[in-house]
């Protein structure tokens, strides 16, 4: 199957197979499962979730797509509009994936939190300095 990208403000309540339904507003996108199970997959598009590109061959999804919450717990990249199917994960891996992405997302908001707490104390530090200058 190939995906094709359709830019849309809301997205629809009924999603055609085969279509990656991206909300630019909402940093959300949306497609049926790959699996044919019917499914709706929706995927945040955030630093600590996953990334988009487009390109002429078609759009990317980074990571990969686990549907652990699905019946069908299919597993997947979309890649240049291509799906390639990645291997199954036991509940074992399933649960150190979750782990893995937990730690992932707090290092990256302490990381951030830490950019931003620097920031003022630099801009509180450099009024001072002009104060006293």
């Amino acid at each position: 199957m190939k995906m094709k990208i359709e830019y849309v403000h809301y997205m629809p309540k009924i999603l055609e197979n085969g279509v990656l339904y991206v909300s630019q507003e909402f940093n959300t996108a949306a497609h049926l499962c790959a699996c044919g199970c019917g499914e709706k997959v929706r995927t945040p598009l955030t630093p600590t979730e996953w990334q988009l590109t487009n390109s002429e061959q078609g759009p990317s999804l980074k990571p990969s797509i686990g549907n652990w919450q699905l019946r069908c717990k299919s597993h997947y990249w979309i890649a240049n509009g291509n799906i390639l199917w990645a291997s199954e994960w036991t509940s074992a891996e399933i649960e150190e994936g979750r782990k893995f992405e937990q730690l992932r997302r707090r290092s990256y908001f302490r990381e951030h939190e830490q950019n931003v707490h620097v920031t003022i104390f630099e801009k509180i530090w450099q009024r001072i300095k002009r104060w006293l200058s």
